[in-house]
């Protein structure tokens, strides 16, 4: 679940939405319309925590999944580790026992060991001793062969690496899962694994997207941007455009 409190956004004169207090339940996929520059990615930015609104606050859940814009960011990743990095808590403590365990035997302090054992606490509590073989579930799920595990990002297709970065959203379990335009230079096939995806999460699902097709097979509310105000539908796409047809 997420909270919005009174968020206002502006840029300079420029009001993008004003006083937007609402709930995003968990268990509904809420798609965010309207035109460009309404100020629907800012709304997604605003939610993730990269931006400040103007007025207002946001309570997120401790576990948010955002599906990552730039394709190119992990090329020197193993696809397998490009997935694990979702869980950025676990991926950084996995980072520091490696550097500690490679470390020379006799170079190891009894401070290296107190950390170690620290280590080993967070791995266990954020499931890092079964992450490689759930991060391979989320992957085959979405039809990224096994054999393409081990690769490294920037050997793989535009498509399967939006599949591998979904997979990465997804893992270690989030709460609410935030995708601005996650169709953008997908093919039909992975549209389809796309979609799949989505209806299978039961936790909070916000999209922003261009697709009707998407809204349609995914949403089960509308969140319309339109004349600095937003709109909640409670319904499927195609009965909110019926709607807009008959007020227009």
């Amino acid at each position: 679940m997420i909270s919005v409190n009174n968020v206002t956004m502006r840029y300079g004169a420029r009001l993008l939405f004003d006083d937007v207090t609402c709930t995003f339940m968990a268990g509904r996929r809420y798609a965010i319309t309207g035109p460009n520059g309404a100020g629907k990615s800012t709304l997604m930015k605003i939610l993730t925590g990269e931006l400040e609104p103007t007025k207002g606050n946001v309570a997120r859940p401790k576990k948010l999944g955002v599906l990552r814009q730039d394709q190119f960011a992990f090329d020197d990743f193993r696809v397998i580790d490009t997935v694990i990095m979702g869980n950025a808590s676990l991926w950084e403590t996995l980072q520091e026992r490696e550097a500690l365990y490679a470390k020379p035997h006799d170079e190891l302090t009894d401070a290296d060991g107190m950390r170690l054992g620290e280590l080993e606490g967070i791995v266990g509590e954020e499931g890092g001793y079964t992450a490689e073989s759930d991060a391979a579930i989320l992957l085959d799920g979405l039809d990224v062969p096994a054999e393409l595990h081990e690769r490294k990002m920037g050997e793989l297709q535009g498509g399967q690496k939006v599949r591998v970065l979904l997979a990465q959203a997804l893992f270690g379990n989030p709460a609410a899962l935030l995708l601005d335009e996650p169709t953008n230079h997908l093919d039909l096939e992975s549209i389809n694994a796309l979609n799949i995806a989505l209806q299978k999460y039961d936790g909070t699902v916000l999209l922003v997207t261009h697709d009707h097709d998407v809204v349609d097979e995914v949403a089960t509310r509308i969140w319309n941007f339109d004349n600095h105000e937003i709109e909640d539908f409670k319904g499927p796409y195609a009965e909110y455009l019926q709607k807009e047809a008959t007020t227009a």
